[in-house]
């Protein structure tokens, strides 16, 4: 007698065919949700109808972060164009740039002209912007304590004389639950930061591949800028979440 093997997820673009099936299906609230998974067994979940929301519905520290969009953008993690396609409709000239085909689908099935599939490394290296986005906490792509310099120099690089990033994150410090706290300590024992998450995100039988997501304090953030060329301008809280400014020198 065999014995039936337990079905397991597959690895896929899970990010990008939530968001698909999402805009699809008409955007239905309380029925698609990104499940977000940490390492260490935490799970939480977001309605993804809110990766859609036109700005009279946004938070005001995402208000805020959209007062400050200058020239040429590029919004890195586009996603289904929360930011992108209301940008694009007040006559602002964006490209929205993702790793995630079927993201970048939705997008221009919302009406959004120009996007990119892959990360900055992949773009023309004659391509400049005035404004990066890292937004809806993507600060967090910053990942890690290596990486985010390459990152940060890539976008200076790209970038144009007076250039700035608009972004906004999360202080791993104010987060509240003990679940939480440790969580940071273990990171910080591995002599990783300690907001640095290990993530997938899961959408049915999908799952993306194992990712690490960077929640920094400010000031970390500012030590990470350091030999970059960016540095911090300006600020703005709501709650554990901030926005910032970093300008180029």
């Amino acid at each position: 007698m065999t014995t039936a093997q337990p079905l397991m997820p597959r690895t896929a673009d899970a990010w990008g065919q939530l968001l698909l099936d999402c805009h699809t299906a008409g955007l239905p609230r309380d029925t698609y949700f990104e499940i977000c998974e940490r390492d260490d067994g935490y799970i939480s979940g977001y309605d993804a109808v809110g990766f859609f929301a036109s700005p009279d519905a946004w938070p005001e520290l995402d208000r805020w972060a959209f007062a400050r969009f200058r020239g040429q953008v590029l919004d890195i993690g586009v996603g289904a164009g929360r930011f992108a396609v209301p940008h694009q409709d007040r006559g602002g000239e964006i490209v929205g740039l993702d790793v995630s085909a079927d993201a970048l689908d939705v997008c221009r099935r919302r009406g959004l002209a120009e996007t990119f599939l892959g990360t900055v490394d992949d773009l023309p290296q004659n391509a400049r912007f005035d404004t990066f986005l890292l937004l809806g906490r993507n600060l967090g792509l910053l990942e890690s304590r290596e990486h985010a310099p390459r990152l940060l120099s890539t976008l200076a690089r790209l970038a144009r004389p007076g250039a700035r990033i608009v972004g906004t994150g999360m202080d791993p410090y104010l987060l509240d639950g003990a679940q939480h706290a440790e969580y940071l300590a273990a990171n910080q024992r591995q002599g990783r930061m300690s907001g640095q998450m290990r993530l997938r995100l899961r959408h049915r039988l999908l799952v993306t591949d194992w990712y690490d997501y960077l929640f920094a304090s400010l000031p970390e953030l500012e030590e990470l800028t350091e030999g970059t060329g960016w540095q911090l301008a300006e600020a703005e809280w709501q709650g554990a979440e901030y926005g910032v400014v970093l300008t180029l020198t």
